[in-house]
């Protein structure tokens, strides 16, 4: 059944045509990319078609009744905590949960018939709320919450006080519980850590709503979309079929389109060199045949439906990276090397070898110690012990992670000129290569977008000539083709490249290694994200494959309650101060390797998307690992104070 449509759509922003003869059909349960570079109208014909906005000419139509969810600014939910926010979702269910209370209490004070009547109600109530999914909802919460990466922590706080990436996060979540029929995702990956996008991506497959997603996240795209529309020059076109499909068909079709217009442009062109001979045929002779022949063949050169040239190859940044200096082999090199704020470990006795010309990912939850690695190498910060040394002539180019320019009025044009220490007429003719023309160049550095702060600091790093690239997220902010540039300039790069980054299909394309950064450790991996996925997945069937025998052989010896079954508790979840004093430190050190080597598989579990619909154990996992962490703070402060002494 057709879920929405448009027909013959136009909009126009004042005078300038932002959609042009748009039409569409999106059925229900279809997962569909929304596709298009930036300023195609993306963002305008999600508000046509939730409403918001409507077209100038033709028609955007929503099935009747149809629940309509999107993605929207962040909105003011006054004082409340993040759980209310999420329960929210589900007011008016749990009014019904309030309500059974009430009548609970009610029925224990009165008798007779008022008691059957309100024994009445409460049946009825309690079928509409059962109907409703009440009973589920904790679960759901639980589930959807966890699967984003909101802690148990960040639900207990006001919604107020997170940060806009963790307020986005969480509006994202709402929207998911919301179970509309239609779901209009706008860059739905944004502030997403990759477990939290994996999960995203099986929630979208497994969903029966409709969904559109605008996204630049290409990985993301190939793992949710069987269906692309792509706007360019205000047009739809519609491929059905997936996002890596899409890629092959769009190439086949314009180069198909383009042969067909090289055919009709030689048919037109011998059409009106007849129309001119007809024309000089009837004045030599003047003869009013050869005057209506030439007019009946221009009348039908008008009819004609003209093959629209296509554009084969559209602007993109023109990046070309190049080093000035060949490095000694060894480029960066780190041994033992410790890192610790505040009594955590962001690294603990790190060993890690970057040779020349190689291209390695660096990969870590948030607040595991990526920028301060790239601190470490920059100078910037110093390792609180061990090694962490440059090779010889390493020259270091760094592209920050940074959301918005400075607060800097200073022309683009001024300021590539300040940073590259080139000519004003050279730097236009370099600054039209990553797409500032014209008038472009003389825009405010504090009024550029995401991308254009991005492309401009691009520019500023290739003059640079580095042989050492350190990249902080580098693709944020970037449309696929600036993307798409970015990784062909890196491949042909023939420096050494330690990047951070979220994209996994960038990691994928340049990542010869990936260095994963969890809990202290920095341990690498060959080849490219999906070969860290799975060897990451190795390891934690291997983790629990032990924990399981570990389990069997502690309930073979008589062991039972929470210890036995993996989960903190007996003597080490009670130990007081007196115990402590008398542990061995060495085999606390133990212990809590062990407890955290069971965290870390539960986090891994939690995150499969394999298991993103299984609400009862997932809402389990969490419990279980929400006690192992308290327990492992409890057990490293023990150790703390043992080792103090």
């Amino acid at each position: 059944m057709l879920m929405m449509n448009g027909y013959q759509i136009k909009k126009f922003y004042g005078a300038e045509e932002i959609l042009s003869d748009v039409s569409f059909d999106i059925y229900e349960g279809e997962k569909v990319g929304l596709l298009g570079g930036n300023g195609a109208g993306k963002s305008t014909l999600l508000r046509l078609l939730d409403g918001t906005e409507t077209p100038d000419e033709g028609t955007v139509s929503v099935r009747r009744g149809a629940k309509i969810g999107k993605t929207e600014q962040i909105p003011d939910y006054g004082e409340r905590s993040v759980e209310e926010v999420l329960l929210g979702v589900f007011e008016r269910t749990l009014g019904l949960q309030s309500r059974l209370r009430e009548l609970e209490a009610q029925m224990s004070a009165v008798a007779g018939s008022v008691l059957d009547r309100l024994l009445r109600e409460y049946g009825e109530a309690q079928e509409e709320f059962e109907r409703a999914g009440g009973y589920e909802i904790p679960a759901r919460v639980d589930m959807v919450a966890s699967g984003i990466g909101i802690t148990p922590e960040q639900r207990k706080r006001p919604f107020a006080e997170l940060s806009g990436g963790e307020k986005t996060k969480v509006s994202l979540a709402a929207l998911l519980l919301s179970e509309a029929d239609a779901l209009l995702l706008d860059e739905p990956t944004n502030h997403l850590d990759m477990e939290a996008a994996a999960w995203l991506e099986n929630f979208i497959r497994e969903s029966p709503a409709t969904i559109v997603i605008v996204s630049h996240d290409r990985y993301f795209l190939t793992q949710t979309v069987e269906k692309v529309i792509e706007l360019e020059d205000g047009e739809a076109t519609v491929f059905p079929c997936g996002y890596a499909e899409y890629r092959k068909e769009k190439e086949v079709r314009l180069l198909r389109q383009f042969e067909e217009y090289k055919e009709q442009q030689k048919v037109i062109k011998q059409m009106k060199e007849a129309i001119k001979r007809l024309i000089e045929w009837g004045k030599q002779g003047d003869n009013p045949k050869f005057f209506r022949k030439a007019a009946a063949m221009q009348k039908a050169l008008d009819r004609m439906e003209k093959v629209k040239r296509p554009v084969l190859e559209r602007a993109a940044i023109g990046l070309a990276l190049a080093s000035a200096e060949r490095t000694g082999e060894d480029v960066l090199t780190l041994r033992g090397v410790r890192k610790a704020y505040g009594g955590r470990t962001l690294l603990g006795e790190a060993d890690a070898l970057l040779r020349y010309g190689e291209r390695a990912v660096l990969l870590g939850g948030n607040g595991a110690g990526k920028t301060t690695l790239m601190r470490m190498v920059l100078g910037l910060e110093q390792p609180d012990g061990g090694d962490l040394r440059l090779g010889s002539r390493v020259r270091v180019g760094y592209l920050a992670q940074e959301e918005a320019p400075p607060e800097d009025r200073t022309s683009v044009l001024d300021y590539y000129k300040e940073h590259a220490a080139v000519e004003e007429g050279e730097s236009r003719g370099r600054l039209a290569k990553f797409l500032f023309y014209g008038k472009d160049v003389f825009k405010p550095v504090a009024g550029l977008s995401g991308g254009e702060w991005s492309r401009l600091r691009l520019a500023v790093l290739m003059v640079q000539k580095p042989n050492l690239l350190l990249l902080d997220e580098p693709t944020n902010h970037l449309d696929i083709p600036s993307r798409e540039a970015l990784e062909e300039a890196l491949e042909e790069y023939d420096g050494t490249i330690l990047a951070v980054s979220h994209d996994r299909f960038f990691i994928n394309r340049i990542a010869q290694t990936v260095w994963a950064l969890e809990g202290g450790s920095l341990e690498a991996t060959l080849g490219g994200y999906d070969d860290y996925r799975e060897e990451r997945k190795k390891k934690a069937e291997r983790r629990a494959a032990s924990g399981v025998e570990g389990g069997r052989a502690a309930g073979a010896s008589g062991g039972s309650g929470p210890a036995a079954r993996g989960v903190p508790g007996g003597k080490a979840g009670s130990a007081g101060a007196g115990a402590a004093s008398r542990r061995d430190p060495a085999k606390l050190e133990r212990e809590i390797a062990g407890l955290e080597a069971r965290s870390a598989a539960l986090g891994e579990a939690l995150a499969d998307p394999a298991h993103a619909l299984d609400a009862q154990r997932l809402s389990g996992w969490l419990a279980e690992k929400n006690g192992l962490d308290t327990e492992i703070d409890r057990l490293t402060e023990e150790w703390l104070a043992l080792t103090a002494d």
